[in-house]
């Protein structure tokens, strides 16, 4: 397997690291990040080498879901600062070099956002029909039986006008009508506010989810649904998800953003053949990086992981740029999922595979999971479906800036774990051997080597516990075991090595990754 590359645009060559807002930096001393603690931290970011942040939701919310329930899509919640910190910390990061997508909630709002408080005030209200009402069912009861992502009944009654309104999260979060055009078109207006004051670009926030099917019909059981699994499998969400009007919406949308040379990133949770329909077709682009969240699914094996990139790169459609994930907001850390050693094996595959990829903070220190005592915690899934494993808490502490946590003056919205505290950034940067300074050389050298960033990828291959692909003129060699492995690749010199010394390609050491140039 061979891919062929072709000129690109800046996102395909760039780097994106997502800043969880809340957890990044504090400059007011209240315990909760804040635009003008990134701001501060620029200079870290342009040290780290990435091209591009992401920043989580930093809209006016009453942080029901932590900004994930919007009350205005073209303003800044105070706890963050003002649209003028934003104007800065954007105007900052641009002088840096360093691009600023936003994320956009389009699925829902909050439920004190002005449409809903109007659309739920009377049947006949203009805004009635921009989110999605229903009668009961013949008993009373919700309208069908889709189920809530954070489990229980996907239908709040509302009392007052006597039906229920669709929401696939919390009940602060009702769902928009995307099949209303003059939704639509409020929210590509939205967009355009952001793209207008020079953003360059959204993560589009669980897309599959926009539009639901119009006659409202129960989902199928899931047959695979055991016990102990979050209560929204217990159905299969082909009605409530992933319907085929969703992909006009990405295609208005991509439209608007290549007007301002924009990217966007849409968060999909699908099987791959239908999340290649996410990039749409040459006629009718849909967004231009459907996240390709493989990385985060797959087994820590070489065979399943080699498999898993050759079928991805084979289902690309013509033109698709690819893209990969380690970790992010709502998924275990990647050094929690397969141990600090094999942490580095994993971040020189994110940064040498084809496409863009995207770090998430925290990762670049290793940090594990954090624990978050029973009485700190926030995360309203936890607290929804307590002990499943489904609490996004431990990703989300904030980051440890130095020996006492450095993060903030006051109290952490969430605490520091004690265990990250060794992990730091400042003692970090002292030490050359750390997974910061690997991230730092790791990142210096795909800017440096072009075939690592946009170059072809071919001879991908598992022999054993080890992970192999060819790059351009550069051999990845990866042992994703703890034990020595062999392999025969042609000869090369070796350009960075997960450990401090060069090491032999013929015969790795436990979680050993090299690169290796070759002729």
């Amino acid at each position: 397997m061979t891919i062929v590359s072709s000129a690109q645009p800046w996102w395909q060559a760039a780097t994106i690291y997502q800043i969880y807002p809340r957890s990044f930096a504090d400059s007011g001393g209240d315990g909760i990040g804040d635009l003008n603690g990134i701001a501060d931290r620029i200079d870290y970011l342009v040290d780290l080498g990435i091209d591009a942040i992401w920043i989580s939701p930093i809209y006016p919310s009453p942080m029901a879901d932590f900004g994930y329930d919007v009350a205005d899509y073209t303003g800044i919640d105070p706890r963050f600062g003002t649209l003028a910190d934003f104007d800065a910390l954007l105007a900052k990061a641009h002088a840096a070099g360093i691009r600023v997508l936003l994320d956009f909630v389009p699925n829902h709002s909050s439920d004190q956002h002005p449409w809903f408080v109007e659309s739920r005030s009377s049947r006949d209200n203009p805004k009635r029909d921009w989110y999605i009402w229903r009668d009961a069912a013949p008993d009373g009861g919700p309208p069908n039986n889709w189920i809530s992502d954070f489990g229980g009944p996907a239908w709040t009654l509302d009392p007052a006008t006597g039906q229920y309104y669709s929401r696939a999260f919390l009940p602060e979060q009702p769902d928009l009508n995307w099949r209303n055009p003059d939704v639509q078109a409020a929210m590509l207006a939205a967009m355009r506010f952001w793209f207008d004051r020079g953003v360059d670009g959204f993560r589009i926030d669980v897309q599959w989810h926009m539009v639901k099917h119009a006659d409202f019909p129960d989902n199928p059981p899931n047959p695979d649904f055991r016990e102990g699994m979050g209560d929204m499998h217990r159905v299969l969400q082909l009605h409530s998800t992933d319907q085929p009007e969703v992909h006009a919406i990405g295609t208005a949308m991509r439209r608007q953003a290549d007007d301002y040379g924009a990217v966007l990133v849409g968060e999909i949770y699908l099987p791959i053949p239908k999340l290649m329909t996410y990039y749409g077709t040459r006629q009718a682009p849909g967004v231009h990086l459907p996240f390709n969240f493989q990385l985060i699914e797959a087994t820590w094996d070489a065979a399943e992981l080699a498999a898993r990139i050759v079928e991805y790169e084979a289902a690309l459609p013509e033109g698709g740029w690819p893209n990969w994930v380690l970790g992010n907001h709502d998924r275990p850390r990647i050094a929690t999922r397969v141990g600090s050693a094999q942490a580095r094996v994993a971040a020189m595959l994110l940064l040498t595979l084809r496409g863009t990829p995207t770090l998430y903070q925290g990762d670049e220190l290793g940090l594990t999971d954090a624990q978050v005592p029973q009485d700190k915690v926030q995360d309203p899934r936890e607290l929804r479906e307590p002990g499943l494993g489904l609490g996004r808490d431990p990703v989300r502490t904030p980051l440890p800036w130095d020996a006492t946590g450095g993060f903030t003056t006051g109290d952490p919205w969430l605490p520091i774990d004690s265990a990250h505290l060794p992990l730091n950034v400042a003692a970090q940067a002292r030490d050359p051997a750390s997974m910061l300074n690997f991230y730092r050389r790791l990142l210096a050298l795909r800017r440096a080597a072009s075939a690592l960033a946009t170059g072809a990828i071919g001879d991908v291959r598992a022999e054993g516990d080890i992970l192999t692909y060819r790059r351009d003129d550069y051999r990845i060699v990866l042992n994703l075991s703890d034990r020595p492995a062999g392999i025969t690749v042609e000869p090369g010199q070796v350009v960075l090595s997960t450990h401090e010394d060069a090491g032999d390609p013929q015969h790795l050491r436990p979680a050993e990754g090299l690169i290796l140039k070759v002729d």
